[in-house]
């Protein structure tokens, strides 16, 4: 079965990928029939292109995709036009569709926006994510805390009411005369 799937290319802890059709048995990062497109996850926002008539070309013949793939192609929109396609469309007139929407998009910057992390910054992520969970988890004691403690005036409040209504009971009892008998 053809597969259109990621190829990791770029250096260690540097990953970009390569858009690739290739046969489902073959390895990731081995042999490819043919290169459709590029992902670089590295970049703010990510970069994704895809050669718009070459995909359709492939998504046509049965090729599937894989499952980050298709999140690829939803978001250039190319699984839209496919579909369009499958209804009928003209190829010509949803390829300029594509180079339309990618010419509008502006031009492509190769430069990453932010270097790889080394372990002491992974390890200060880590650190700042763990006392942030630690900061919610007390500010949720705190508010159950204020919480309980307001349940226990309001009984204090109910307690104090019902001393003071036996008082008052207790008070009239002594002044009324006692039966004799």
């Amino acid at each position: 079965m053809v597969r259109i799937r990621l190829r990791r290319v770029g250096r260690k802890k540097q990953p970009s990928y390569r858009i690739v059709v290739t046969d489902s048995r073959s390895p990731r990062d081995g042999r490819y029939i043919e290169i459709i497109g590029f992902y670089n996850p590295r970049t703010q926002p990510d970069t994704m292109a895809v050669e718009e008539d070459r995909a359709l070309h492939w998504l046509s013949v049965g090729a599937q995709p894989s499952d980050a793939v298709r999140r690829i192609l939803g978001k250039t929109g190319t699984l839209a036009r496919y579909e369009r396609l499958c209804k009928g469309e003209a190829l010509e007139t949803l390829v300029q569709e594509a180079q339309a929407a990618a010419s509008e998009q502006g031009a492509i910057s190769p430069k990453t926006s932010y270097p790889p992390m080394s372990k002491e910054a992974k390890a200060a992520v880590k650190a700042a994510r763990a006392e942030a969970a630690s900061e919610e988890e007390v500010a949720e004691a705190v508010e159950a805390a204020e919480e309980a403690s307001d349940e226990v005036v309001e009984d204090a409040e109910v307690a104090d009411e019902m001393v003071e209504d036996a008082e008052e009971a207790g008070a009239a009892e002594d002044t009324e005369p006692a039966e004799t008998e």
